[in-house]
């Protein structure tokens, strides 16, 4: 589990007045449609602050499946991209110790001191990078982040191996690099 992570169940006590396992279980009898409004639930009714609502809403989501359990889903029926996404996690793990790989429902967030990269089977032929690499110029290949929003500057395209190239390479790297 990432450092910061841990820390903040450590002190989620402390700042929240109760544990990540008592929210859970306040969370468990509600059901919301979406992310943001267990968040703004947690805000509004208890008072905790936007940091840990996220947290602790996101936790309990994912509580009931493993990362490799949340993977699999996202590429079911879309079997052919598996290939695309390793090689993607490959290079990414070589980038340092100090990655954090987490899977989510639908896409993997790859995280250093915050996310910089966002990988997300979008099609059943195609994988959707979502990157944060701030002032830089969109091209051809490096678009806006289209659908990724404000989550992220940069989306490029991903339908073949091939395509994991020097130049895509590079922009992990960038991303990587500046998200310290």
């Amino acid at each position: 589990m990432d450092k910061a992570l841990q820390t903040m169940i450590e002190n989620m006590p402390a700042k929240t007045g109760k544990s990540l396992e008592e929210w859970k279980s306040i969370l468990k009898n509600k059901s919301f449609a979406k992310h943001s409004e267990g968040v703004s639930y947690l805000k509004s009714e208890h008072g905790v602050t936007h940091g840990f609502a996220n947290m602790i809403v996101t936790l309990s989501k994912e509580e009931d499946h493993s990362s490799e359990d949340l993977v699999e889903a996202q590429y079911k029926g879309k079997e052919a991209l598996i290939p695309i996404y390793q090689k993607l996690i490959e290079i990414v793990k070589a980038l340092g110790t100090d990655v954090t790989i987490t899977p989510k429902k639908g896409s993997v967030s790859i995280i250093r001191k915050r996310q910089f990269l966002l990988i997300k089977p979008a099609t059943k032929s195609r994988i959707d990078l979502g990157f944060k690499l701030k002032d830089k110029p969109t091209t051809a290949r490096l678009e806006n982040s289209g659908p990724f929003g404000t989550m992220c500057t940069h989306r490029v395209q991903v339908t073949d191996l091939s395509e994991i190239d020097p130049e895509l390479k590079a922009w992990i790297l960038e991303a990587y690099q500046a998200s310290i």
